[in-house]
């Protein structure tokens, strides 16, 4: 896939990337990783295992900082804190469940319980503005979702990780969250990851991650209504169109939001988009 910037006209949006359980495998793993080696995001994250966010701090590279704090509903929670950090959560394990499928409870031992405050995104000034929310925070999306209504009301595309069964006790689920981001003027775009663990005692070709049929939790990707489109800026319609484009290859709905964008800015993107895809061939399929 080519870059958004050969049609751009030499705009360079920046986007402003809220992450909260902004833990990882390593910048290359992360989402929006095409958004930052383009050079056209800076990031804002949030990793309450203080060890963990003293680790990304100090491998932080330009356009990036990391405060640690637990993101939630601003109350004061219980921090379970796991033998494998990036199952740490303010919800409790749900051994019963856990245990049932491979590889799963052996990796959500809790090893310590700390009582933390919670901190609301609409809160923290630095999150304001945000473009950009991904959200990783093993169970708890629904608690920063409600603590984000302002910073929901900037942002064009949200990405966050839901659960389709409780791996925590009394986890809200994929609905629950569905539900908040619909009621928040967002449109359901895709799944993005979905994942899960056979139910013991079967392991498929020896792989005790495989899936066979019972898909456990997931990312789901969420843009802003495409039929209300006409009620954003033209800034945020640019850098929702540079979102759908570098880091979902969604060109289809890219070129949708561009062509909202050029009656706003009288430019014609559109158009030149729409030729780079099909090589000049206007209407032929990507």
């Amino acid at each position: 896939m080519f870059s958004i910037l050969e049609v751009l006209n030499g705009a360079r949006p920046l986007i402003s990337i809220v992450d909260a359980g902004a833990m990882t495998l390593g910048a290359a793993t992360e989402v929006y990783h095409p958004l930052m080696s383009a050079g056209l995001a800076q990031v804002l994250g949030f990793e309450a295992v203080q060890a963990e966010c003293e680790k990304l701090n100090a491998t932080a590279g330009e356009g990036r900082r990391y405060l640690p704090f637990a993101v939630g509903d601003g109350t004061r929670r219980t921090l379970h804190v796991c033998n494998y950090p990036m199952t740490s959560s303010l919800y409790e394990p749900n051994f019963p469940l856990l245990d049932f499928y491979q590889n799963l409870g052996n990796l959500c031992q809790v090893v310590r319980r700390q009582e933390i405050d919670t901190v609301r995104l609409d809160d923290i000034p630095e999150a304001s503005e945000a473009d950009f929310l991904k959200l990783d925070v093993q169970g708890a999306e629904l608690d920063v979702l409600r603590g984000a209504r302002k910073v929901l009301a900037s942002a064009v595309a949200v990405q966050t990780e839901v659960e389709f069964v409780p791996l925590y006790k009394n986890q809200p689920l994929f609905a629950e969250v569905d539900q908040e981001l619909r009621s928040r003027g967002f449109w359901f775009h895709r799944f993005f990851g979905l994942a899960g663990r056979a139910i013991k005692p079967v392991i498929i070709n020896n792989d005790i991650n495989a899936t066979i049929g019972q898909v456990l939790w997931g990312d789901a990707v969420y843009i802003r209504d495409l039929m209300q489109l006409e009620t954003l800026p033209a800034g945020k319609l640019l850098r929702l169109a540079v979102i759908l484009h570098e880091v979902y290859c969604s060109v289809d709905t890219c070129l949708h939001v561009l062509a909202h964008y050029d009656r706003k800015a009288g430019s014609s993107l559109a158009p030149s988009y729409l030729a780079r895809l099909t090589g000049g061939r206007a209407g032929a399929g990507a």
